[in-house]
């Protein structure tokens, strides 16, 4: 920081030695210009050592770790693949094999499913035949039927989400392996800017990988809704029963006994 400042002010210094010493011989000089010139030597040499200062703080950053260690172990041996379900005609499985092919490659329409799913009745007309007294038995058989069409849903998406991130998991397993090929690769000659590819690349890779995460998730969630869906329907029928016992119990109770009194009051040996 200090040193431009003594370099001007030798630079002064120099200059009104040679005036006081050539003032004798009558030499014509220009301060402003004598003054200028200084001035543009100092930031001259201060934009030299600036520069040089980048060039060692470049040559620092440019140097590899591969430099000091080997990068190789930090690769890691053996990383676990992708496997498939067996789908093809070779006996392994003889009824499951278009589902074993949805859960490696995906399918929306659901045929896999279908083929080893059991097969339901269609709804005819049989809710219409309902009268009023059977309200509670129509809205019963409504709600078993909205769980069974939700949990074909759930398991349709969910067979369908599985089978792609396996799929593109294979090939996701591809590109990390080039990624770790490219990171422990100790040529010197890769700049900065390959490893600011590779980082963006990695980034790239975690960004798929976080998504595949969410999606999965989301199919437990749809899983666990169905789930306690189906338990709360359950708990809800239980409930039910017993508030109509609670409710009506009592009469039909000594409705039964009544008529079980006078049955044995007028019963007669045959």
């Amino acid at each position: 920081m200090f040193r431009p400042i003594r370099v001007l002010a030798g630079a002064i210094v120099v200059l009104l030695c040679y005036v006081t010493l050539a003032s004798a011989q009558m030499v014509v000089t220009d301060p402003g210009v004598t003054i200028q010139n200084a001035i543009v030597a100092v930031i001259k040499e201060q934009m030299l050592d600036t520069a040089a200062e980048q060039a060692r703080r470049i040559r620092r950053m440019a140097r590899r770790l591969s430099a000091h260690t080997n990068l190789d172990k930090y690769a890691l041996p053996n990383p676990p693949r992708w496997r498939i379900h067996s789908f093809l005609d070779d006996g392994t499985f003889l009824y499951a094999n278009l589902f074993n092919a949805a859960l490696n490659y995906g399918d929306p329409s659901g045929a896999g499913f279908e083929q080893v799913a059991r097969r339901r009745e269609p709804v005819r007309d049989e809710l219409a035949s309902f009268g009023e007294d059977d309200l509670a038995a129509a809205s019963v058989i409504r709600a078993e039927l909205a769980t069974l069409d939700a949990a074909d849903s759930a398991i349709i998406a969910a067979s369908d989400q599985t089978g792609k991130l396996r799929y593109n998991g294979r090939k996701e397993l591809t590109a990390i392996n080039a990624l770790e090929q490219d990171t422990v690769d100790p040529s010197g000659t890769q700049s900065a800017t390959a490893v600011l590819d590779k980082i963006s690349g990695a980034r790239l890779i975690r960004a798929r990988l976080q998504q595949a995460r969410i999606e999965l998730l989301a199919g437990f969630v749809e899983q666990l809704l169905i789930d306690n869906k189906r338990t709360r329907d359950t708990e809800t029928g239980a409930m039910n029963m017993e508030l109509e016992r609670l409710r009506h119990g009592s009469i039909a109770q000594r409705n039964l006994l009544r008529d079980a009194a006078s049955d044995l009051r007028s019963w007669k040996q045959p």
